[in-house]
């Protein structure tokens, strides 16, 4: 997803009577904003596979894609890790001209479900249009992320020798094209110079990509992603968004662990931090998983996710990610200033697959089109997960809005 951010204002229709709470816990609404067109008078509808969903059947699809489209399921793990809770503190943020509640912005964004926590503390976690801590939310592009994670475990194991090899070392397919000819550090930083078109018109190379993952006949992957072949920049020189480079760092990993990217990240990742749900992630017709997209989790299991993130790759006294690793992927080096916050895009920069938050402070994020966020500070151990169904799948600064609750937060809990 290209960096989106500005705020859409929606006309609230939350109402009190519509919410269900424990406290601490979860707090659940059957409403949200704009309900009636996201399809409530029929239950938030499950769509089908094909095509982008219509307004009405968004909801149903964000929280069942992995069982409308052919998944590999990341079992939960053998033992689960329990987040404690604490009193929903009391949160107001400024946008614009006028101070807002946390109340106030679900009222206006079409979030689907929104937790804030510290640590191991779950702070805040409400949920909108009937939507439950058992839904399962696709991830979008908060995936590419995921596998970046899991390119350094990689590394780490001798299983990748090191990034700065060509792709074609390990996908033969690709010897000969311009992809194979890219090292898997610049995939890694969207820096390949390689023509890729992604602005969601659907007729662009984002759509053509689909188009042959998720509905043409079964085809090699290879040979799907070896059609973009025209290179207009010196690798490592660039940045430019391209999803097609995520999909190659996942033919990348299955080559190099000989095991489904699913089954890697369930074995190195999900059971090892305790999630508590079943996921799943969307597969193409050869049965590779479709790296740069369509994970599947419960908000919770990306909070724990997220938690990981925050300690730099350390769970429980134990090392998932190398450190280095993860300190690595979320900054940027002095020769890469084309990567750099306010460089890369007018706000965010760019490390390993992950959007990097201008500042002193090291702080990044996990995108996702529709309004799909992941934000994290190691500093304060502090987490957003962010889950919604913007109408729009790219909004000009859509991002505004969520990164000044993001900021509230900090301030107000950050200490």
């Amino acid at each position: 997803m290209p960096v989106i951010f500005a705020a859409a204002v929606w006309a609230p229709s939350a109402c009190a009577e519509d919410i269900r709470t424990a406290e601490p816990g979860p707090v659940f609404s059957d409403s949200g904003p704009d309900a009636d067109l996201y399809g409530a008078a029929d239950g938030y509808p499950v769509g089908t596979r094909g095509g982008v969903p219509q307004l009405d059947k968004l909801v149903g699809v964000y929280s069942h894609f992995g069982e409308i489209y052919p998944s590999r399921a990341v079992v939960r793990a053998t033992a689960p890790w329990q987040f404690k809770r604490a009193p929903e503190p009391s949160i107001a943020y400024s946008f614009g001209a006028e101070r807002l509640s946390i109340a106030d912005y679900l009222k206006r964004n079409p979030v689907t479900g929104l937790l804030i926590a510290r640590d191991d503390t779950i702070l805040y976690e409400h949920y909108q249009y009937a939507r439950t801590d058992h839904d399962r939310f696709v991830s979008q592009s908060m995936a590419k992320t995921l596998v970046a994670m899991l390119v350094g475990i990689a590394v780490s194991e001798g299983r990748i020798k090191s990034i700065d090899d060509l792709v074609s070392t390990y996908v033969p397919g690709l010897a000969g094209t311009e992809y194979g000819n890219t090292s898997i550090r610049a995939l890694l930083t969207m820096s390949s110079g390689v023509q890729f078109s992604e602005v969601y018109d659907g007729n662009d190379d984002i759509a053509r990509l689909g188009r042959a993952l998720f509905v043409d006949e079964p085809k090699d992957p290879a040979a799907i992603v070896a059609q973009f072949n025209t290179r207009t920049a010196p690798p490592g020189t660039r940045w430019h968004y391209a999803s097609v480079e995520t999909e190659i760092l996942g033919l990348v990993l299955r080559s190099a662990t000989a095991m489904p990217v699913a089954d890697y990240l369930h074995d190195r990742i999900w059971d090892p931090i305790g999630a508590e749900a079943d996921a799943s992630w969307a597969i193409d017709g050869s049965g590779q998983e479709i790296a740069f997209c369509c994970f599947n989790a419960t908000l919770r299991d990306y909070a724990r996710l997220a938690r990981l993130l925050a300690h730099d790759g350390a769970w429980e006294g134990r090392q998932l990610i190398p450190r280095q690793w993860l300190l690595d992927a979320t900054t940027v080096r002095p020769a890469d200033g084309h990567l750099a916050p306010r460089v890369a895009t007018p706000y965010f920069g760019y490390g390993y697959q992950v959007w990097l938050l201008p500042g002193e402070q090291r702080r990044f994020a996990l995108l996702g089109i529709r309004g799909q966020v992941i934000l994290v500070d190691p500093a304060s151990k502090l987490v957003m997960v962010h889950t919604a169904v913007r109408q729009k799948p790219s909004e000009p600064a859509a991002l505004r809005e969520p990164l000044a609750l993001w900021s509230a937060v900090l301030q107000q809990l950050g200490q």
